[in-house]
């Protein structure tokens, strides 16, 4: 696979300095980072990133350069696999485990010592208005 993965990194080196481009120019208007567009060219993308990544900047890469993306792929179709990993997350919908605290975690009594001082501060407030005529 390396030795497939050396020949589609030299076509789009290839393509690119026909096009007379920098990888500098290409990073500016890929907005992919250098690093990533040298391992493409040298066919070491995927020991750079995930592979989901990697083809991923392939394919915009590929845009970029006016390349042709899916014969690409039909070419060397085993270097754009991405291996399926399997993961020890199994739950599916309606396995959400009870919360141990009131009210699924809403924090009840700071909001009844706000609301009670809110109320005190309106009674005093007419209280006082009452008092002083206002009212």
């Amino acid at each position: 696979m390396s030795e497939d993965l050396k020949r589609v990194g030299n076509i789009f080196r290839t393509k690119r300095r026909d096009l007379n481009l920098s990888l500098k120019e290409a990073e500016n208007s890929t907005s992919i980072r250098l690093g990533y567009l040298e391992a493409i060219e040298e066919g070491m993308i995927h020991q750079a990133i995930a592979p989901v990544y990697a083809v991923g900047f392939m394919k915009q890469y590929a845009s970029f350069l006016g390349m042709d993306f899916d014969a690409i792929v039909r070419e060397s179709p085993h270097v754009f696999k991405i291996p399926h990993e399997k993961h020890d997350f199994d739950y599916g919908i309606g396995t959400l485990e009870v919360r141990g605290s009131l009210g699924g975690g809403v924090k009840w009594l700071p909001n009844l010592i706000w609301a009670s001082a809110a109320a005190v501060v309106i009674v005093i407030a007419w209280y006082l208005a009452k008092y002083l005529g206002v009212l």
